[in-house]
């Protein structure tokens, strides 16, 4: 039994001298080396290259980490790239303003997952909208829209947030339902009062202030000089 161990024994020492890189790539077979070697000098000598190679270890690790977070977030950019994409050539798409409307609450909503798409638009004759269309398109007094974006502070382009008491102005009442929403402020150019395209969705956690508004920026440019077609 001895000299089968020993044999087995000689059979990996060699294999090893022949090829070290084998142990030195498998970070299991090193760390139970380095371990060994820790119990054979003793509790009272510190190994320096052994905590070297722990703090290496655990600064690759978290390299690896920040790597995988990267890359996760590189995918999620480039998926949301896409969907505004798809969701600009299908209002592009309309030739006439209904099926444009028509476009903005079902093709739009869909490709972006949202729970409702609401064009908002100041005028001197605001009230309820009739006919196709009024469950997108809302007319309302002017600077109702600065105030909805605002609600005490500066008004910005794009704005994301979590829900708020004002929802049922542009969603309709009820809105409990909606969790969070995206205001883009449209502006059609001098002597025209500006517009907002809204955006809602039952998670409350879809629209926050943190993420980025690069993408909803450049889809309220384009849709700026969609609209001003129809406004002309």
């Amino acid at each position: 039994m001895n000299e089968q161990a020993t044999a087995i024994a000689e059979d990996v020492r060699m294999r090893i001298l022949q090829d070290p890189e084998v142990i030195l790539e498998d970070p299991d077979v090193m760390r139970a080396l380095v371990a060994a070697n820790e119990r054979a000098m003793g509790q009272n000598i510190v190994d320096l290259r052994g905590v070297a190679m722990e703090r290496l270890e655990s600064r690759l690790s978290r390299l690896e980490e920040t790597h995988r977070s990267v890359i996760a977030a590189a995918y999620d950019n480039l998926s949301g790239m896409n969907q505004v994409h798809r969701a600009i050539l299908a209002f592009l798409e309309p030739l006439e303003f209904d099926a444009f409307l028509a476009c903005l609450g079902r093709d739009v909503a869909d490709i972006l997952n949202l729970g409702a798409v609401r064009l908002v638009l100041e005028s001197h004759e605001a009230g309820l909208v009739e006919g196709p269309g009024a469950d997108v398109l809302a007319l309302v007094r002017p600077g109702f829209i600065n105030d909805y974006i605002g609600q005490g502070r500066p008004v910005r382009h794009v704005t994301l947030r979590r829900a708020t008491e004002m929802a049922g102005a542009v969603f309709s009442d009820p809105a409990d339902w909606v969790g969070s929403e995206a205001c883009i402020l449209l502006n059609f150019g001098e002597n025209r009062l500006p517009g907002m395209l809204a955006f809602a969705s039952e998670d409350a956690a879809h629209f926050a202030p943190h993420q980025g508004t690069d993408l909803l920026s450049f889809m309220g440019g384009v849709f700026e000089r969609a609209m001003r077609r129809w406004l002309d």
